[in-house]
């Protein structure tokens, strides 16, 4: 039902069985279509060895340069689905089987017809099935989350009605299927429900921990944000074993499987994270990817990548709206009350355990194993994980993706018998809890309306106009800068070099791109044109959305170079210069329509 409830929302939103080839390329924006343009390459390649030595030798995302890909965008899930594709496409070729259907596609009439094609033959719908499928199955892990740690299959229930209500909140995998959190976040569901299962029953079997240890790859191989996620967990773990709630073997336990889980993913990632400890892979994994964002939110000293960061609306505080959506499906009151009475739950345990008169062993130092067995650990340790991602999630607003589920799943406890017992016997709980989850599905029956009515017809004629300019009248040798965003469609739809891109997680890939982006600020002609040089760019793609001042203020490019480039603050943005004027002495115009003008870089004099 998740899966079918997913694509319906993609596809109203885009009209996405009636686009193009090139139409639907062009929908995965940014960071979506520059992972989506490595399971293309993967797929047309003449072999599966040919694709793989493509991921380990990529020469064309950072020209001149020749990168590991798969090492640097964990691209791992790519490689699975395009393995998945060519058995499928292999399999239906070999039966005679059709995949896929076409049909000719009338638009507007200044444009001209195109084909669209729907079925797992076409690789864009296989690829985002794949996505929603993955995805539909984690409604059932959350089902059985929810149903394990409330000891009530309705507690179950409310999970899953909870996600539904808040699903906007919740997910946005309907929008961005490529993104990375798409395939890493159905995995750290299950992680926790087995961690959870493990706190519970204090003696888990090998099996147990290897299946523990087996989530914790998967969920790290496709995320390096999850190396972050899972030093919050063992955070949690540490407080719950400092309370009494985890004893010292089974500590070792589940820390000797993060590091463990760690070294695979080292090995796997060719080194891409510290094999030496969870904690220091996680603590610099953190520092690299989000310390400018933390950090300017709380310094007054602002420069050019920070501000970038802080105008990106996914990497700002919580909004307001949010929390008032939770206010309104009741979400946020009923786990204020559940943790509430968690926390003084646990507090009366902890305390009780600490006046307690220490054993003739432990005088003596004996067996440091001689801990009074505290029951529900394992809801005291979901409660501290909630905690941390609201932490999170108030700082960087896209990591409420992790508050907003752990907060149905906490819901759930509104069936537990040990936290609830005093409103009655099991029948009247079960009438409070039937009236709680009625009250909620009123605001959140509305909210899933409004999702299902959202529609759209995705379009973008200029840039389909630039595209296939590109693909005709450019060398396939060409190279190719402008911003992150476009740069991904002109990798994906046209297979040229570019010198920057969306993922920018690489200290040396942020200065290629803040080098690009010198063509946006107030400096002098002649610098900028240095600048690009030093890259080994053909052409730069000027866009207008990018020069003018943006709804959001003070995030044009422009704008964010004035945090820095105090010597030109004043002086008329060179982009406004070369978009309106003519681009000689420095440039070539080579291509230009009312959104993008492409300038031709002079070669530099030998």
């Amino acid at each position: 039902m998740k899966r079918r409830y997913l694509d319906g929302l993609f596809e109203n939103d885009r009209h996405f069985s009636h686009l193009s080839t090139l139409e639907k390329e062009m929908a995965f924006r940014t960071e979506m279509g520059f992972y989506y343009s490595y399971y293309k390459n993967y797929i047309e390649a003449p072999s599966i060895t040919s694709g793989m030595r493509f991921f380990i030798n990529d020469n064309l995302s950072e020209s001149p340069e020749v990168i590991n890909a798969l090492k640097r965008f964990n691209l791992y899930p790519e490689m699975v689905i395009g393995n998945l594709h060519r058995t499928y496409t292999g399999f239906m070729e070999f039966f005679g089987l059709a995949s896929k259907t076409c049909y000719d596609v009338h638009r507007v009439s200044d444009m001209t017809p195109v084909e669209g094609c729907e079925g797992l033959g076409d690789p864009a719908y296989f690829y985002v099935t794949c996505v929603f499928v993955l995805n539909g199955l984690m409604m059932s892990l959350l089902f059985l989350y929810g149903t394990y740690l409330s000891c009530c299959r309705f507690g179950g229930l409310i999970t899953v009605l909870c996600f539904f209500f808040n699903h906007a909140e919740s997910t946005r995998v309907m929008w961005t299927p490529p993104l990375r959190e798409s395939f890493s976040y159905p995995f750290f569901v299950m992680q926790m429900l087995i961690m959870t299962y493990i706190i519970r029953n204090k003696n888990p079997g090998r099996k147990v921990l290897g299946a523990l240890c087996a989530c914790n790859i998967l969920f790290m191989l496709p995320w390096p944000t999850s190396q972050c996620i899972l030093l919050t967990q063992v955070a949690c773990l540490y407080a719950c074993f400092v309370m009494g709630y985890i004893t010292p073997a089974l500590m070792k336990s589940l820390l000797s499987v993060h590091m463990a889980a760690s070294s695979v993913c080292f090995v796997l990632l060719f080194g891409n994270t510290s094999p030496s400890s969870l904690y220091a892979s996680a603590l610099l994994a953190c520092w690299v990817h989000i310390s400018d964002v933390i950090w300017s939110k709380f310094s007054s000293s602002k420069d050019f990548l920070s501000m970038m960061y802080s105008c990106v609306e996914e990497y700002d505080y919580m909004e307001i709206e949010a929390i008032v959506g939770y206010i309104k499906t009741l979400l946020l009151p009923l786990n204020l009350i559940i943790v509430g009475i968690v926390g003084m739950k646990a507090t009366h345990k902890v305390m009780n355990y600490l006046q307690q008169p220490k054993v003739e062993g432990e005088k003596a130092g004996g067996d440091a194993e001689q801990v009074p067995d505290l029951n529900n650990g394992e809801v005291v340790f979901n409660g501290l994980q909630l905690l941390a991602f609201a932490g999170l999630a108030v700082m960087v607003m896209k990591l409420k993706l992790f508050m907003a589920p752990q907060m149905c799943i906490m819901a759930s406890l509104l069936c537990s018998r040990p936290l609830f017992s005093w409103l009655g016997d099991c029948n009247k709980q079960q009438m409070v809890s039937f009236g709680v989850l009625s009250l909620m599905a009123v605001q959140g029956m509305a909210n899933i309306q409004t999702q299902r009515e959202m529609g759209g017809d995705f379009r973008s004629p200029a840039q389909e106009e630039l595209l296939k300019w590109i693909n005709t009248n450019t060398p396939t040798d060409a190279v190719f800068g402008g911003t992150a965003p476009t740069m991904a469609s002109v990798l994906l739809s046209t297979r040229r070099l570019i010198v920057n891109h969306p993922h920018d997680e690489d200290p040396g890939q942020r200065e290629r791109t803040k080098m690009a982006y010198s063509m946006y600020s107030r400096k002098p002609v002649e610098e900028a044109v240095k600048r690009l040089k030093d890259l080994s760019v053909d052409y730069f793609i000027l866009e207008n959305t990018w020069c003018y001042p943006r709804a959001r203020e003070g995030c044009s490019l422009p704008e964010i170079w004035d945090a820095e480039d105090e010597e030109n603050r004043g002086k008329t943005p060179l982009c406004v210069l070369l978009l309106s004027a003519n681009s000689h002495p420095h440039f070539k115009t080579a291509f230009e329509n009312k959104a993008y003008k492409v300038l031709q870089v002079p070669k530099p004099s030998r």
